[in-house]
């Protein structure tokens, strides 16, 4: 396979709104040991794009400074030592950065076979929704059947998706949501929907017992109120601070109650860890997509040329399920 040494891509030329993303003419990049070259179809479109975008999420040392944290596509080139992969295969799969380009390079670890059945479109909506969740629900929050679980932002992509993983579990499941609009498919999608503007949470929730189980992206003054809303022994996971990472809670109540707060960011996390994350994808959330008890809730799609577009689709917090970009739809 002749490759070529130039791609299109979307870079951020300065920190800033989403009309600071721009295209460029970029190198292809070399996969190195371990790696894989992959020829993108789909990049999805993440809440830490925007924020890389904007100044305030850093790539690691040595990542591609391009957005973009997963994507769908075929193996173009396998790295030194990369057994498991041939040439042409169809993966999805988890980036250190660089998805809005035309190739990307990842770990070979990091890429999981696109599901019977499963589009290239929608295969690139799973790997940084599911290794989020998995990895704190699960791995992190211990999330077990029979317990009670709550996730906020319920009909984002993280959220659809913890719905169904939680409801897969066999654990009973409450999400906020801020429409009516959204609230209906939080329930579609098996859970008990809780308008945010009109509903409290805090109040639903201890009258089922309190929740076993929060994860969190919201923070700010829904921390004291998440403390309010757990069981004893509760825990609970935070993985994005929209609002604000600063509260003022009394932790009295972690002792008395023996809560457990935690919390963990995925893209600064080694190369073994998110290989672990991938290993138990595959065992254990591969088979429910296969299953169909875990669907892509699918948003919107977008060129990759119009990625400002859906920076702003995304930033307008209108949208349910997940955005992404087609960067080259008939492979």
């Amino acid at each position: 396979m002749t490759l070529p040494t130039q791609m299109r891509a979307v870079e951020i030329s300065a920190p800033g709104g989403p009309e600071v993303l721009k295209s460029v003419s970029r190198a292809v990049p070399v996969p190195g040991p371990g790696e894989i070259l992959i020829e993108v179809a789909y990049a999805g479109v993440n809440r830490p794009d925007a924020l890389q975008r904007a100044g305030a999420y850093k790539a690691p040392p040595g990542a591609s400074d391009l957005p973009g944290l997963e994507c769908s596509g075929r193996i173009a080139a396998l790295g030194a030592g990369v057994g498991g992969w041939e040439i042409g295969d169809a993966v999805c799969a988890l980036l250190p950065g660089g998805g809005y380009a035309e190739y990307v390079t990842t770990p070979a670890a990091h890429a999981l076979p696109v599901p019977p059945g499963i589009s290239l479109r929608d295969a690139a909506c799973l790997p940084e929704t599911c290794f989020t969740v998995w990895s704190n629900i699960v791995m992190r929050g211990g999330l077990a059947a029979g317990e009670r679980f709550l996730v906020h932002g319920g009909s984002s992509g993280i959220g659809t998706t913890a719905i169904q993983i939680a409801t897969a579990l066999g654990a009973r499941v409450w999400a906020t949501a801020g429409s009516a609009e959204k609230c209906a498919a939080c329930a579609a999608l098996g859970a008990t929907a809780i308008n945010y503007r009109e509903e409290d949470f805090v109040e639903i929730l201890r009258a089922e017992g309190g929740a076993d189980l929060i994860l969190d992206m919201v923070g700010g003054s829904y921390i004291a109120r998440d403390i309010k809303a757990l069981a004893d022994d509760g825990r609970l996971v935070f993985i994005a601070f929209l609002e604000s990472p600063k509260a003022e809670i009394n932790f009295a109540q972690v002792m008395l109650r023996r809560l457990t707060i935690t919390g963990s960011t995925l893209r600064p996390q080694s190369d073994v860890a998110k290989a672990e994350i991938a290993r138990q994808l595959r065992e254990r959330v591969w088979p429910m997509v296969e299953a169909g008890k875990l669907r892509v809730i699918h948003d919107s799609t977008y060129p990759l040329d119009q990625a400002a577009a859906a920076h702003a689709r995304m930033e307008s917090s209108a949208h349910i399920g997940k955005i992404v970009l087609a960067v080259n739809a008939d492979l």
